[in-house]
């Protein structure tokens, strides 16, 4: 009897190590051997063209309102006045054109003008023929649109001497048809409803 018994636990024995050996050999398959990157380099990846969301944009036109022109008034003043301190003169003649160009926005034409006049000083001192140029025939037309058509055909002349003598060809016809137009023209009717500021004094300091 105890030999019978000791052969049913060996027996019972064998066939449980047997499910235990084939669940561990499930358990421990070997797969595979994963490659090895040989290159840990970026640019692989940062030469890939990624794919860029552009959104589609729709222009508006804003008109420019009197508020907007009196902000840029002031951007514009507070630079002139930074590059007359540094006596950065050159950059201080454009900032000049660029209030005079709000000011005939604006309509104050007056300020325009004595604007342009003092561009037109500091551009002839930094010998800047083109802006210079530009200047005068800007001048000009403010002035014929004021009336004053004699002193408007002599700052166009002048413009036009500069440009010969520069040989700038473009700028000659350019404005001999301003000399043209402002010629054809007899009857010029000032600009109404003239707005003149009280911290500008012009006199003296026109033509």
């Amino acid at each position: 009897m105890r030999y019978i018994l000791l052969v049913i636990f060996c027996a019972i024995n064998l066939q449980a190590s047997a499910q235990w050996w084939r669940l561990d050999f499930k358990k421990h398959t070997r797969y595979p051997q994963i490659a090895q990157v040989k290159n840990h380099s970026l640019k692989k990846f940062l030469s890939a063209k990624a794919t860029v969301y552009k959104p589609k944009v729709t222009l508006v036109a804003v008109p420019r309102s009197q508020f907007s022109l009196e902000i840029n008034e002031r951007i514009v003043m507070r630079a002139a006045q930074h590059n007359m301190r540094f006596r950065e003169y050159a950059q201080a003649s454009y900032r000049f054109s660029e209030l005079a160009k709000i000011y005939v926005g604006e309509n104050r034409l007056s300020e325009a003008k004595w604007y342009y006049l003092q561009s037109i000083l500091i551009s002839k001192q930094q010998n800047d023929f083109k802006h210079t140029i530009d200047n005068l025939v800007s001048l000009a037309m403010i002035k014929a649109d004021l009336g004053d058509l004699t002193q408007a055909q002599q700052d166009l002349a002048e413009a036009r001497d500069i440009a010969r003598n520069t040989g700038r060809n473009a700028d000659v016809k350019m404005i001999e048809d301003k000399i043209k137009f402002v010629q054809s023209n007899k009857v010029w009717l000032p600009k109404s409803e003239l707005r003149y500021a009280e911290a500008v004094d012009v006199t003296g300091k026109s033509k």
